[in-house]
């Protein structure tokens, strides 16, 4: 069951304010959703926003949507809608099913952000530590980044045993149902972390959990978060930050533990052996401490 949400005066305001409490925001703020908005006004791309709506729209249906859904879903005509698909198929953004009704997003945007230096060079430190942490624990373990107001997991690696649970490279994750995008909310300073929940408020049409805001403070001060899947039963997440040199969490690792009968590892091994494999793969990004964010 999810938690109650928090009562806020349009839609997403409150944790912001209890996140920073109440403090007024200086000029240094990065810019917020309504600046950006205003800024649009000002100057208009109408082609790169209906093109960009579209790649969002079809992020958030992964079964894929015909032309005249599109076309309904943002408010467009079907000829406008037509031609920008067109141009995103010619692109590689999307593809047609083979029945030609309906379009779905291809792994275009994934592989693209794969080969974004910071997130190619992170992927390549990784995939070493996190095979170590699943050949000593038996466990399956994954690298997820926060993209808006969803989780991303951009690494992954299998356990060696054959029954177990696993998140597959590329999956999307609810942001509120992912122990990954908790923890890197938990290590972000006030202000981007309220921008986080913010995007998530506005992708989702819905206010944050009542908790949420607690619940971030006791991850920040424990250091990791070990709780049940929000999705399956039997499945205990545990996930420790990959912080920079300045103490945030740019990535998070993770091991969805699956308790098996006979196997001697627990909950308290998974947190030994990641914990020591997050702060390795934090200092071979040239990290820091979480005291750092503060």
């Amino acid at each position: 069951m999810q938690p109650d949400s928090v009562d806020s005066v349009d839609g997403c305001d409150t944790p912001s304010d209890l996140l920073r409490g109440r403090q007024t925001i200086n000029r240094n703020t990065p810019m917020t959703t309504k600046s950006r908005k205003q800024a649009t006004r000002q100057y208009p791309t109408p082609a790169l926003e209906k093109g960009l709506d579209i790649l969002e729209l079809f992020a958030s249906e992964p079964g894929g949507l015909s032309k005249s859904d599109v076309a309904r879903r943002l408010g467009r005509t079907v000829s406008e809608i037509f031609r920008m698909l067109l141009c995103l198929e010619e692109r590689g953004y999307i593809s047609q099913s083979r029945d030609g009704e309906r379009y779905r997003l291809t792994l275009r945007l994934f592989k693209l952000a794969q080969e974004h230096p910071p997130t190619k060079r992170m992927i390549t430190e990784s995939l070493p530590i996190m095979q170590q942490v699943a050949h000593e624990i038996n466990q399956s373990c994954h690298l997820g980044v926060l993209a808006g107001g969803q989780v991303v997991i951009v690494a992954q690696v299998d356990s060696q045993v054959s029954s177990g649970f696993y998140v597959r490279t590329g999956a999307v994750i609810d942001l509120m149902h992912a122990a990954t995008g908790h923890v890197i909310l938990a290590h972000q300073t006030p202000e981007d972390c309220s921008r986080a929940i913010q995007i998530w408020c506005e992708q989702n049409g819905e206010r944050p959990p009542r908790d949420l805001v607690t619940h971030l403070a006791r991850i920040r001060s424990r250091g990791y978060e070990e709780r049940a899947s929000y999705e399956v039963d039997g499945v205990i997440n545990i996930s420790f930050p990959v912080l920079d040199d300045r103490g945030r969490a740019n990535a998070a690792l993770t091991v969805p533990f699956l308790q098996r009968i006979g196997d001697k590892t627990t909950p308290a091994t998974v947190r030994e052996v990641l914990q020591k494999a997050s702060v390795l793969l934090s200092e071979s990004m040239g990290g820091g401490t979480a005291e750092a964010a503060s």
